[in-house]
């Protein structure tokens, strides 16, 4: 089989809707005004022949191969920087133009090594392919100089730099620029000299290069290059599926040679990610097939037993009558279950309704409880629907951009490629975050307003802001009376404009100066459009929910709803965060976020899935850690999740694990969670299954299997024979039956099914008769609550019980990493770990000196709820009084020391806010001593149990 290319028509699509018609070669043409003559060309099938000019860029000009004449015109332009006109008549081949072309082949490849039977681009090499379109038969230069000798770079663990082969078209460095926006590469010298740098002349691992692969990508040569290719060969075949990792739900080509992935390309038609990537998406897929896999079913009687391999069959019948047996000792409500944010919405739609229909209660819940569950409360009750509003393409009619306790490139840096794409353009930029991200200051890019806020004090700010608005008549009043419930903002007018709310009264609890703080409001309310992202810097405190309902209340006063450049838009941490809470994870609410109170809700589902099911609210997961140690909960089914790293004051959660009677994981890795488990179902990488993941912006996605599971089941599959062996029946062949149940049974997807997904590459929910190809914008006409009018509720600002004291006089805050994912399982078995192979502690230097801490030194980190230790990164990125950590490696702990204060609506964690001390040690605490060797001993315990066939 060859590879299905995509077509490149060698300048990007104009979005003018006037039209022009003009003659190429005798064929008429129609195009819109500001296409190329190259594309315009390429539209109908000509392919004018070209090296420097490829479709996810704009046009250069340099190699000159695709000149053209043009009747009553003089020269020969280049078609790629010649836009269509009226009536234009084009010769695109001739014997002129064609001897043209050959001499300047004949000019580079008089520089290029002629190695290309061994070349590693053979069979995809671009100026190959120029050669033969163009002719050449003969070199007849021979160069005193040539590049040929020219030293390899091998630096970069995915890629690599043969500068012997560069064509220096400026392909990759105007990628770099254009489609990433990190600027790392330049064309060094002039003329003979010139040639592709890295900054400052450094390997690539040395400089600013975030191996996004858009340089990879571009390049038309074999000059950068995939490893893998070089080790493996050209692909045969491609299937398109969706990234596992962050929430922004990149489409890609997996190229294929027989059932191994020999690269992840994104793919040019995703709408997510327009043909861009990162580095985790484009490279890091390796942990799929990594030897820690486990593929066997295991269990044991006990976690201080050695695992014993089993058949599925045994394995899963051992689970069932463990989980019967539970129930029938303990009651109906003793055993539960966690859905995954990384499995696909018919994966967690099946599991929850297994615990509904099979278990008999509603104990399921989703590890959006620790995340993004104060989004799914406060949208919900300001806008009546659970999501974002907007595409992500909406940010590029913004004029004003607000991001508030995220940190997009480096937790979403496609979307964070993006944004700064807006940025370069003109858009204003606001953040607020009590740490320095990089959008702070990037090339071309730089905030008009950074509010440094202190840690907690999120909606003491977002108040202020409203204040602002309000007082100084920024409001858009027209929106809201036309548009908003009139009662509830008088109410919440007359609360932010009270004294205590203002901008100067407010400094003093946020740190931010008050006419910093107004400047802020005025750019943002007085923008066209001003759009707000936000991130787990949100909603990762006690005061989460009402921070997220403050961000609605301040769209909405502005009129920033229902519009191209505006919104109110959470970044969602993992692929299918907003996809497991459409599904119906949490333990109050069916599919489509439906209270399972609610009777007409509740006739529906019962006679859909023929079981008697509870109209009481299930366990929440810190209640079944409580429940666990009090007795009352002692089976847990948890897919795809690493409760015993992920969640806070892991001390407790172990405690709980180690009190239950039977944890049951899926997983494709021993994670952490799994050391306290006594039934281990080996799961199904992305790769390996069919179905869906609905990212941030509401958009399902497929997930296509480009190869056959490792354990010989899907994971949806496992829990379909789980639920069997459990005495409730699911008879699916494939999970396309599984979403066109959640098409009949939820409102907002009654119009999805795979085929519609399948020819149009992906759907926004709500998906139904008034909007049969999804919807891009939402709340455009009216709010989805019952009267349809946006609610406006009060905000009052209340500190958090987690305060510095003399004792834990510092702040701990957390976030992510570029080239880490969450809990690492999959990034730390990738060569990722290059970059980032240890969470460490990031601090001010004040409070490091005032510590004699230096960079690398062994720091203890102490809170109330324990002590770790990390090494120190000595950093102003931080302000004084606050320090910073990861959380990608469990040998951190970092969760060791973050307490169980929550959000009051959801039980999210305030994993954002943790008093600490922090002193310079020698040696890891006491806990990481403990949990190394428990560690060790469990993985003593697989390697004692396994076979090695």
């Amino acid at each position: 089989m060859s590879i299905n290319k995509e077509k490149d028509f060698g300048t990007p699509a104009s979005t003018n809707d006037n039209l022009v018609t003009l003659e190429i070669d005798g064929f008429q043409v129609t195009a819109p005004v500001g296409t190329s003559v190259m594309r315009a060309a390429a539209s109908i099938g000509i392919e004018i022949p070209k090296l420097c000019a490829t479709d996810s860029i704009e046009p250069f000009g340099s190699c000159r191969l695709c000149v053209v004449q043009i009747e009553g015109g003089r020269g020969m332009p280049a078609s790629c920087t010649t836009p269509v006109s009226e009536g234009l008549k084009v010769v695109t081949q001739n014997k002129k133009l064609a001897d043209v072309r050959r001499g300047i082949m004949e000019l580079y490849i008089s520089d290029h090594p002629l190695d290309c039977l061994t070349c590693s681009a053979n069979g995809d090499c671009e100026l190959q392919d120029m050669a033969g379109a163009v002719g050449l038969r003969e070199v007849r230069y021979n160069p005193i100089e040539t590049h040929l000798n020219a030293e390899k770079d091998h630096s970069n663990p995915y890629f690599s730099f043969d500068p012997s082969k560069c064509i220096v078209c400026s392909r990759c460095v105007r990628a770099c620029e254009e489609t990433q926006g990190t600027f790392a590469l330049t064309i060094d010298g002039r003329g003979f000299d010139s040639k592709v740098s890295p900054s400052q002349n450094q390997p690539f691992m040395d400089s600013e290069c975030v191996s996004c692969g858009a340089c990879v990508q571009a390049c038309p040569t074999a000059t950068l290059m995939e490893k893998s290719v070089i080790d493996n060969g050209q692909p045969e075949h491609a299937i398109v599926t969706t990234c596992a990792y962050c929430g922004v739900g990149c489409s890609f080509r997996a190229e294929m040679k027989g059932e191994q992935v020999i690269r992840m390309v994104p793919h040019k038609d995703g709408k997510a990610n327009h043909g861009h990537s990162c580095v985790k998406g484009r490279f890091a897929f390796g942990y799929a097939t990594h030897k820690d896999r486990i593929t066997k079913p295991m269990i044991r009687a006990s976690i201080k037993d050695a695992w014993k391999e089993v058949s599925w069959e045994e394995a899963i019948n051992h689970a069932a009558s463990e989980l019967k047996r539970i129930q029938a000792k303990y009651g109906k409500d003793s055993i539960g279950g966690i859905t995954s944010s990384r499995c696909t919405n018919e994966e967690v739609y099946i599991m929850q309704k297994l615990i509904r229909a099979g278990f008999g209660n509603n104990n399921v819940d989703t590890c959006a409880r620790v995340c993004h569950s104060p989004t799914g409360y406060g949208l919900k009750q300001t806008f009546g629907e659970s999501s974002g509003t907007q595409d992500f393409d909406s940010v590029m009619k913004a004029d004003v951009i607000m991001v508030i306790g995220a940190n997009p490139t480096d937790g979403h840096p496609v979307f964070g490629s993006q944004m700064k794409k807006r940025l370069r353009q003109g858009a204003k930029l606001i953040v607020v975050d009590p740490r320095e991200i990089d959008l702070i200051k990037s090339p071309h890019v730089k905030a008009s307003h950074h509010l440094k806020l202190r840690p907690s004090t999120n909606v003491a700010l977002i108040n202020a802001l409203g204040h602002v608005v309000v007082t100084e008549n920024l409001l858009d009043e027209a929106f809201v009376n036309d548009r908003c419930d009139v009662a509830s903002f008088a109410k919440w007018k007359t609360f932010v404009t009270q004294e205590h709310n203002s901008p100067e009264a407010s400094e003093s609890v946020t740190g931010v100066p008050a006419a910093e703080l107004r400047a802020a409001a005025r750019l943002y309310a007085a923008a066209g459009n001003a759009a707000i992202y936000y991130g787990l810097g949100v909603t990762e405190h006690s005061q989460g929910s009402t921070m997220v309902i403050g961000i609605a209340n301040l769209a909405m006063a502005t009129g920033n709803l229902g519009h191209e450049g505006a919104g109110v838009n959470p970044l969602r941490g993992q692929n299918n965060v907003q996809g497991s809470c459409d599904m119906g994870s949490f333990p109050h609410e069916f599919p489509g976020y439906r209270h399972v109170s609610d009777p007409a809700t509740h006739q529906l589902f019962e006679q859909a899935w023929n079981a008697e099911l509870n109209a009481e609210p299930g366990l929440r997961i810190p209640n079944m850690f409580e429940a666990a140690l009090d007795k009352s909960f002692m089976g847990l089914y948890c897919e795809g999740e690493d409760i015993a790293q992920s969640d806070p004051d892991i001390k407790h959660v172990h405690a709980a694990l180690r009190a239950m009677e039977c944890v049951i994981v899926q997983d494709i890795f021993l994670n952490e969670t799994a050391k306290f488990a006594h039934v281990f179902l080996p799961g199904s990488s992305f790769l390996e299954k069919n179905g869906t993941f609905t990212n941030a912006e509401r958009r399902i996605s497929p997930v296509r299997k480009v190869m056959s599971p490792l354990a010989g089941y899907q994971d949806w599959e496992v829990t379909q024979m789980l639920s069997n062996a459990m005495g409730y029946p699911m008879n699916y062949s494939h999970p396309s039956e599984i979403m066109d149940e959640i098409a009949q049974l939820t409102p907002s997807f009654t119009g999805v099914s795979y085929e519609k997904i399948d020819r149009l590459g992906s759907v926004q929910w709500p998906c139904n008769d008034e909007a049969p190809e999804g919807t891009p914008i939402m709340h455009t006409e009216h709010f989805l609550r019952d009267n349809g009018k946006g609610l406006f509720m009060l905000t009052e600002f209340v500190p958090t019980a987690e305060r510095v004291t003399g004792k834990y006089p510092l702040i701990l805050t957390t976030g992510r990493i570029l080239s880490q994912y969450n809990v690492g399982a999959q990034t730390r078995r990738t060569e990722n770990v290059a970059w980032h192979s240890e969470d460490r502690l990031e601090i001010h230097p004040h409070d490091a000196e005032d510590r004699g801490v230096k960079t690398d030194d062994w720091v203890g980190i102490k809170s109330r709820a324990g002590e770790t230790v990390l090494r120190a990164l000595v950093s102003d990125r931080v302000q004084p009084g606050v320090v910073y950590t990861t959380f990608h490696f469990p040998e951190s702990g970092a969760n060791v020391i973050t307490t169980d204060n929550s959000d009051w609506a959801t039980n999210c964690p305030e994993y954002k806010v943790t008093a600490v001390q922090i002193t310079k040690v020698s040696q890891p605490s006491e806990w990481q001593q403990e949990y190394h060797a428990f560690s060790e001993k469990q993985l003593d315990l697989l390697e004692q149990g396994i076979s090695h066939d």
